[in-house]
């Protein structure tokens, strides 16, 4: 899960400083997640969260004219 979360956090700054640069407003991505209990389950908070991720990035793409990524 590390890895991914520093991908979500770099592209989370990548696409709000764009935003930034071109003055369009976005609500905020999704939040991290701080109620994990760290047993793998089925529906785990971070799916969530990742699944939220997705969509603000598609949606900030949206808003820039970039296309999504795969």
């Amino acid at each position: 899960m590390g890895d991914d979360l520093l991908r979500v956090r770099a592209e989370f700054a990548r696409l709000q400083s764009q935003l930034a640069r071109r003055g369009l407003t976005l609500r905020p991505p999704p939040p991290e997640p701080t109620s994990c209990c760290g047993r793998g389950c089925n529906g785990c908070v971070w799916e969530g969260f990742y699944a939220a991720a997705g969509y603000w990035v598609e949606q900030a793409q949206a808003c820039l004219g970039e296309a999504a990524s795969p």
